[in-house]
């Protein structure tokens, strides 16, 4: 969040650092490093803080970037739990601005859960709407079936 203490501690502009502009880019590393020493010292940390005041009986969690995260969810949900990859190819997302950054794209943050996770859903993501509507569809009636 914007009063997020690693923000007020290194004094980042939390606005800035949403958008894809060069300053984001300018503290990406530093922020990963930061994510990984928080990580290595809590393997929840991060998660917890997700959940952290949630009441709704279903809710989303964007984003996971390791398998520790998945595996957390996991545990602490079990069976209720349904993971969903988003995948594009990568002449998609270099369509769509993407430029491979060595030690950024390749670290753990960005491609940690490329292996290892049995995914329940992936979703392909590569500019057609329509098949893209139909996926998502046929992911929310099973979610409603579920309920």
């Amino acid at each position: 969040s914007a009063d997020s203490p690693s923000l007020q501690e290194h004094g980042l502009d939390f606005q800035r650092l949403l958008d894809a502009s060069a300053y984001k880019e300018m503290f990406r590393q530093d922020m990963i490093r930061w994510g990984e020493e928080k990580r290595h010292a809590d393997p929840g940390f991060f998660c917890r803080a997700a959940v952290e005041g949630a009441l709704q009986p279903v809710w989303v969690v964007s984003d996971t970037r390791r398998l520790s995260d998945v595996e957390w969810f996991r545990d602490v949900y079990g069976d209720v739990v349904q993971t969903v990859r988003v995948e594009a190819t990568e002449d998609t997302r270099k369509r769509r601005n993407w430029v491979f950054v060595t030690g950024v794209d390749d670290a753990e943050s960005e491609c940690g859960l490329d292996q290892g996770v049995a995914f329940d859903w992936v979703i392909t993501n590569d500019g057609d709407k329509v098949a893209l509507d139909e996926q998502l569809e046929m992911l929310l009636q099973s979610l409603h079936r579920i309920l």
